[in-house]
């Protein structure tokens, strides 16, 4: 396999995961699958002033379909790893081992509910109780610029928060590299980089593989 991009123990493969896992071994999985929801993230101007959140900014925009969003999402390929963390877990929960160690990501951070998700949830096989990582992220409303283009703009229509793969690789007891098969914009590897940790990501889409190449080529980030 000819990497699509390779630097300081950070690798980006382009192509479909199930093919490409079948070359790879790892012991950890931390990642974003389509959550098979058909979803098409349509923006719109946000009604919901920023004066109440501090350090957060506000986003209007349309995305196209993510690519394998449009069927149901089977997990099956991914669960042979002694450690696996999978966001949006809650959607395919039936295809899923019984779990107590769930994530779940507080979006709201103290804020009011609206028509929003208040929470996020990871479903993942490791051992322990279940934990909750509070972090700002509704819509257009988000706290820190970490994961943010210098317009303002998200780079993925379901990116994630830097700080909350953060926080799921520190949930792991392994050392090795850790995989995300669905790398999208590359906050997972981003987050193992600023944590010294080794990462192979997989992205289906040309765009967003070149999209988490710049991210990891920059040396300076902004943090929340």
């Amino acid at each position: 396999m000819q990497p699509y991009y390779e630097h300081a123990g950070i690798t980006i493969y382009h192509g479909d995961c199930r093919e490409i896992l079948l070359d790879l071994s790892t012991e950890t999985i931390i990642t974003d699958p389509p959550y098979g929801i058909r979803a098409n993230v349509k923006g719109a101007s946000s009604r919901r002033g920023n004066r109440d959140f501090k350090n957060c900014s506000l986003e209007g925009k349309d995305w196209p379909a993510v690519q394998g969003d449009d069927k149901p999402f089977d997990p099956t390929h991914l669960l042979a790893a002694s450690e696996v963390i999978l966001w949006g877990g809650n959607h395919f929960s039936s295809r899923l081992p019984d779990a107590a160690c769930w994530i779940v990501w507080d979006k709201r951070a103290g804020g009011a509910s609206d028509d929003n998700a208040d929470c996020e949830m990871a479903w993942t096989n490791l051992h322990g109780p279940a934990r909750l990582i509070s972090h700002l992220w509704r819509g257009w409303i988000r706290a820190g610029r970490e994961n943010i283009s210098v317009s303002g703009d998200k780079l993925h229509p379901f990116q994630k928060p830097i700080a909350v793969m953060k926080f799921c690789l520190l949930l792991s007891k392994t050392s090795g590299p850790v995989l995300d098969p669905y790398c999208g914009s590359g906050s997972t590897l981003l987050a193992a980089k600023e944590l010294g940790r080794e990462a192979i990501g997989i992205e289906i889409e040309e765009k967003y593989c070149e999209i988490a190449a710049k991210r990891l080529s920059q040396e300076v980030f902004e943090f929340a």
